[in-house]
């Protein structure tokens, strides 16, 4: 094998801020960088995925890497996020998933009832089905010649699963909560199998050379408190917990860890003593209350509103400025509060991340 591809030997690490801001040590300035930063905003994103289907780019190594890379040759960001998708593991599991031109993601054949579970993989042989992720978080910690952390990531077992009935997107999610009300015991069982597939995932990401994990829960806010509470919670600390404990017996590095539950401030809590250093929020919830309903048990990351990138650049440095008062500049990453928009100007985008630098040098009163 290329010495490229082999997960080591990797280069060392020169910008460590977000690793840092993720344990909550103290940084010299606030660290950022955006969800859905490698996306269809930038022009050489859209030239390099023309006419190439979606899931056979995230199945090229060599095209991840470089869809990884872009944004940090236009940007200062202080990490990089793997290019890869969330529905990779319902593929895994044996199901068919298209990504649909104007659409989005489509399953042709989702689950209905209970017995279309025996339709999936019993046992997934994570690196075989999955192996093409791990050699692009190879390649990638490699060509980033450590310039900053690469963050490995993977849906939640609810938000899985939801795709994975629903067919695609939804409005209501109805067609999934019925299960978790009418198959309560099969919605179990497929979110543990889920589970078992993520665990092994994040710990390959981790072998690969991902520096940090993030478990997307985006569609937390579908379920209200005492739903999340079962189906959701559960799972999301049994992930947490069982990949530390595998690193740890393994003689491994921890790696800072990150819940990103959507729309799930209520569950705001219980998500801060859950076994993640570091717990994501979007948009809805104000940094102040947020530092107080977690009390400094965990960093936090966001959480301005994607939308914001639509104002006047200048505008844009007013709006960060607040959330960087608000957040404070300990135990902070300066993210979005969700995923950038395909039609966002990457030059707003590059002011932002200016904001954050500028404003979190300058000397706090």
């Amino acid at each position: 094998m290329n010495n490229i591809i082999c997960p080591k030997d990797f280069p060392e690490l020169k910008n460590d801020l977000f690793l840092r801001a993720a344990r909550g040590e103290e940084t010299h300035h606030i660290p950022v960088w955006c969800m859905r930063q490698a996306g269809r905003y930038l022009p050489e994103f859209r030239e390099l995925r023309a006419g190439r289907d979606f899931f056979e780019t995230c199945r090229s190594p060599e095209a991840c890497c470089e869809l990884t890379l872009q944004p940090l040759r236009r940007f200062a960001f202080d990490a990089a996020i793997i290019f890869s998708d969330i529905l990779v593991i319902p593929q895994a599991l044996g199901m068919v998933v298209e990504m649909v031109p104007g659409k989005g993601p489509s399953f042709p054949d989702p689950l209905k009832e209970p017995e279309d579970l025996q339709r999936l993989r019993a046992e997934v042989d994570v690196a075989a089905e999955l192996g093409y992720v791990f050699r692009g978080i190879t390649l990638t910690r490699h060509k980033l010649e450590g310039k900053v952390p690469l963050i490995g990531f993977t849906g939640a077992p609810w938000t899985l699963m939801a795709y994975m009935i629903e067919g695609g997107g939804s409005t209501t999610y109805a067609k999934s909560k019925r299960w978790l009300y009418s198959h309560p015991e099969a919605s179990h069982k497929l979110l543990r199998q889920l589970t078992n597939v993520i665990v092994d995932y994040l710990l390959g990401q981790v072998a690969a050379g991902a520096q940090a994990l993030q478990v997307f829960e985006s569609h937390a806010g579908v379920l209200g408190p005492v739903e999340f509470k079962e189906f959701c919670l559960p799972y999301l600390r049994d992930i947490a917990r069982r990949v530390k404990d595998k690193l740890k017996e393994s003689s491994q590095d921890n790696v800072p860890m990150i819940v990103f539950a959507k729309d799930g401030h209520y569950a705001l809590e219980d998500l801060s003593q859950s076994h993640y250093e570091v717990v994501g929020l979007d948009w809805t919830i104000d940094p102040r209350s947020a530092r107080e309903r977690t009390g400094g048990k965990v960093a936090l990351q966001g959480n301005m509103d994607p939308c914001a990138l639509y104002a006047p650049k200048e505008r844009i440095g007013e709006i960060v400025k607040k959330m960087l008062d608000g957040f404070g500049p300990r135990g902070y990453i300066a993210n979005l509060g969700h995923g950038l928009y395909p039609d966002m100007d990457p030059e707003h985008v590059g002011a932002f991340v200016e904001a954050v630098h500028a404003y979190s040098r300058q000397p706090q009163k």
